[in-house]
């Protein structure tokens, strides 16, 4: 699955085209940094790579989120649909910008259900953000529709889904705006880093300036640049985007070998009746980075994955971990800040202290994921494979 697997050369002559300039920021210094411009290069080959016009780099995947809301008009008061399983960056993005989580069910995807989106629609409601979990995609088509039918933002956190599509695009290129990080364990990494990518003018060159404290980039002198609005400082270093840059060529492979491997590992269990696995709404766009499946019973997924666990294997039981689902999420569910809520979003937010979510729990206590690596050999794929089977085996 990660990037870092597959760290080489490649990545070393990109960084260290960088260091023999010495030039580490993104902006300025033209004359030293002697034409190399590394976050550029790779916001292009972004722009190539998945067919859309616009890319803008940043620090992380989670202020490629915040920055993006902010050049989307998100703020104070907006209610933003998203789905209770996600990691934590969803909603703490929400909150940045000022406005209002609204969490609502998953379906068998594992990500947004149509239905529970349009049930939680209300005069407040801005945008729809699905979160298209380990690296597959959630049913756009409906999302899109009810988002159109109601005039909202669709606003597509790719994060966890880089490679992957959607009946011929790009994740992250379908809606108003899309979101992808390339922290230390995602598909392509830059070691930390996030990026937006989006067919509006104006929502790019928002971001643009956002992302480096307002500056408008429009002249050659940094010190005289103009400042349309407020901004933050989220920038990428050329560092970093060095290291992208040399990943993004290597996507194609990295897909490749996840899709084969999982594959292997998702034919092995399917010899097992009682699995059912996760539904793709398009399963040639799967990245592939991870294989989710359900058991019928929820003691029967937790004793699999302690099987899984015993045996070597790495797997994530999601509905007890402390990060990805809704159910262990006390800080979100008791607003614990260190900076005030407004009130209105703090009236919003009491209600999660006791707010039950049956349908996903139904579901994510009942579901395994387990990761895909890049680096297994034939035999250790096989291996996995026979003892995925004999752990889920045991567990029934």
């Amino acid at each position: 699955m990660p990037g870092f697997e597959f760290f080489g050369e490649e990545e070393r002559k990109e960084v260290n085209e960088v260091l023999e300039t010495g030039i580490l920021m993104r902006y300025g210094f033209d004359a030293q940094r002697k034409g190399k411009w590394k976050a550029k290069e790779l916001e292009q080959a972004l722009c190539d790579k998945l067919q859309v016009p616009y890319a803008q780099l940043t620090s992380s995947g989670t202020t490629a989120l915040t920055t993006v809301m902010a050049a989307l008009g998100l703020g104070a008061g907006d209610e933003v649909i998203m789905p209770t399983f996600t990691f934590v960056a969803s909603f703490e993005s929400v909150f940045s910008v000022g406005a209002i989580p609204v969490l609502v069910d998953i379906d068998d995807t594992l990500t947004l259900d149509p239905a529970a989106v349009e049930a939680a629609i209300t005069p407040r409601t801005k945008a729809v953000m699905p979160v298209h979990m380990c690296g597959a995609m959630a049913d756009l088509d409906a999302l899109k529709a009810i988002c159109d039918k109601h005039n909202l933002i669709l606003l597509e956190d790719a994060c966890q889904s880089f490679g992957g599509s959607y009946k011929g695009k790009a994740l992250g290129t379908i809606g108003h705006a899309g979101t992808f990080s390339f922290d230390f364990v995602k598909t392509i990494t830059c070691a930390e880093g996030g990026g937006i990518v989006t067919h509006s003018r104006d929502v790019y060159t928002k971001s643009d300036a956002y992302s480096d404290h307002g500056h408008d980039h429009l002249g050659v002198d940094r010190g005289a640049d103009l400042h349309p609005h407020f901004g933050y400082n989220f920038r990428i270093s050329e560092l970093h985007a060095a290291v992208g840059l040399a990943q993004l060529r290597k996507l194609d492979q990295f897909l490749a070998i996840q899709r084969q491997t999982k594959k292997i590992l998702k034919d092995a269990l399917a010899t097992l009746p009682e699995v059912s696995f996760r539904r793709l709404p398009d399963p040639e766009g799967d990245s592939a980075t991870f294989l989710g499946f359900f058991l019928p019973e929820a003691a029967q997924a937790q004793r699999a994955s302690a099987n899984l666990k015993a045996a070597g294997i790495v797997n994530f039981y999601y509905f007890d971990n402390n990060w990805h689902y809704i159910r262990k999420w006390d800080h979100f569910k008791e607003g614990k800040t260190l900076n005030r809520f407004h009130p209105q979003l703090e009236a919003a937010m009491a209600g999660y202290a006791t707010r039950e979510f049956p349908v996903s729990d139904a579901l994510i206590s009942r579901c395994i994921c387990t990761p895909i690596n890049l680096s297994w050999s034939e035999e250790e794929v096989k291996e996995r494979a026979e003892k995925l089977v004999q752990a889920v085996k045991a567990a029934l």
